[in-house]
């Protein structure tokens, strides 16, 4: 803490205040004098081993032979296998304290990595801004996180933007992180150099509060990055790749909808589905909120005669008798899309927002289960066709609870409470399989 003034209506006050810490560190590589990294003083390791990855001087923990960091000394000594080209040209960037690369930013294509919802982007910002103290008390430090829309897996801060993510690269680098896929949210404005470094490690998704270049946008347009700027107040602008969002509205590509309609209604007496609610079936409640998210919608059924009314396919179960089990193999088998989405028939109050969180979290899973706090809810799930030889060997078995099965799918498995951080009254589950049930529905 030091001494420092504040001016504020017309009077000059004296208060204690923090300053920003800058610290100068040259670097040695190879008995080599390479740069000086101008930086804030704590975990510079992170930051040298970034800054050798990102100029691609390095690409795995492994490629180093000594790291060496002495903040009593203020250097930096570095040995890597190979040697480091005979003529380096730096190059100024438009980093904040001006920050220096060796090669102008290239275009890298990333793969087209997951989707994420808009409350993903804004639950990682906020994570962000959470974190963010010294932002806040003295305004001179930026950040910037990497989540996988479940949280964030790594955080960085430092006097330069393009600092933040030589941090975040060196700490993922030397903790066998991979970003691959992965979004990226930063304090600071998106120059062609953050861009590039973000495209480098994989990075899927790039935002920031604030605006990014025209140069940022042309190289997010060619490596297959999606690009947000403004993102505050509930709001964005997309300046590329904006199929990467899973925009409320917009129907859920790579999954198709299934509703179970093949259960005896023991319980209820007669068929729940079409129990009058609202002034019509049960289950057009369950189809209408199906039909606004997917493209290809099915009902299972042994009886398709009684669902008439519905326009979507009607489809048997392959192995009669089953239960549930049965009803998402002949989901899976006859899906058009490589995952399906399982719902009962018999749960009117199913929740878009939850639904498709649970669609950005499956790419790449063989499945997402949900649970609430009395456990798995495997009838609210999404499954991938990579299941149907397991499903195929169970009904062989005469296995027929799938609640037995979930811990062998391998699926990912969301627990309550991030549930309930999307409903937290878990209402998407509530179904009906009594007459009480039934009768207690506002």
């Amino acid at each position: 803490m030091r001494k420092i003034y504040r001016y504020a209506k017309g009077e000059l006050q004296a208060e204690e205040g923090d300053v920003v810490a800058e610290f100068p560190i040259p670097l040695m590589v190879n008995g080599r004098e390479l740069a000086t990294l101008v930086a804030s003083p704590h975990e510079l390791n992170y930051l040298v081993a970034g800054f050798l990855r990102l100029q691609g001087f390095v690409a795995s923990p492994d490629d180093f032979e000594l790291l060496s960091v002495c903040k009593d000394f203020g250097a930096a000594n570095v040995r890597i296998k190979g040697e480091l080209p005979q003529r380096l040209k730096p190059v100024l960037t438009s980093g904040c304290g001006t920050g220096v690369t060796f090669s102008t930013p290239q275009s890298t294509h990333v793969a087209s990595g997951k989707k994420y919802t808009p409350a993903q982007i804004f639950s990682l910002m906020n994570e962000l801004a959470k974190r963010a103290d010294r932002y806040r008390t003295h305004g001179g430090i930026h950040s910037a996180a990497v989540g996988d829309g479940e949280g964030m897996i790594l955080y960085a801060e430092d006097l330069g933007r393009h600092n933040t993510l030589d941090r975040i690269a060196g700490e993922a680098l030397l903790k066998g992180i991979d970003l691959s896929g992965m979004m990226l949210v930063t304090s600071g404005r998106i120059s062609t150099e953050m861009a590039a470094k973000a495209a480098l490690l994989g990075i899927s998704l790039l935002a920031s509060r604030t605006s990014p270049t025209d140069l940022a946008v042309r190289l997010c347009e060619e490596s297959g990055v999606t690009l947000i700027g403004y993102l505050r107040a509930g709001q964005f602008q997309v300046y590329s790749h904006q199929q990467r969002l899973l925009v409320p509205g917009e129907k859920i590509k790579g999954i198709a909808g299934v509703i179970l309609a093949g259960g005896k209604s023991s319980r209820m007496g007669r068929n729940k589905a079409l129990l009058p609610y609202n002034g019509k079936p049960l289950i057009e409640s369950v189809y209408r909120v199906m039909a606004e998210l997917f493209e290809q919608v099915a009902v299972v059924t042994n009886n398709p005669e009684a669902y008439a009314f519905l326009p979507c396919r009607k489809i048997p179960d392959i192995h009669v008798g089953m239960g549930s089990i049965a009803g998402i193999h002949a989901g899976l088998a006859w899906s058009p899309e490589e995952r399906i989405f399982v719902v009962g028939c018999d749960m009117p109050f199913l929740e878009k927002e939850l639904i498709r969180h649970l669609a950005a979290l499956s790419v790449d899973e063989s499945g997402v289960v949900p649970c609430t706090p009395g456990g798995f809810e495997p009838l609210h799930a999404i499954y991938a066709k990579r299941l149907l030889p397991l499903l195929v060997e169970a009904l062989k078995s005469d296995r027929k609870r799938i609640i037995d099965l979930v811990p062998l799918m391998e699926v990912k498995v969301l627990p309550a409470a991030e549930v309930a951080a999307i409903s937290p009254q878990f209402r998407s589950f509530i179904n009906l399989n009594t007459p009480e049930d039934f009768n207690a529905l506002p």
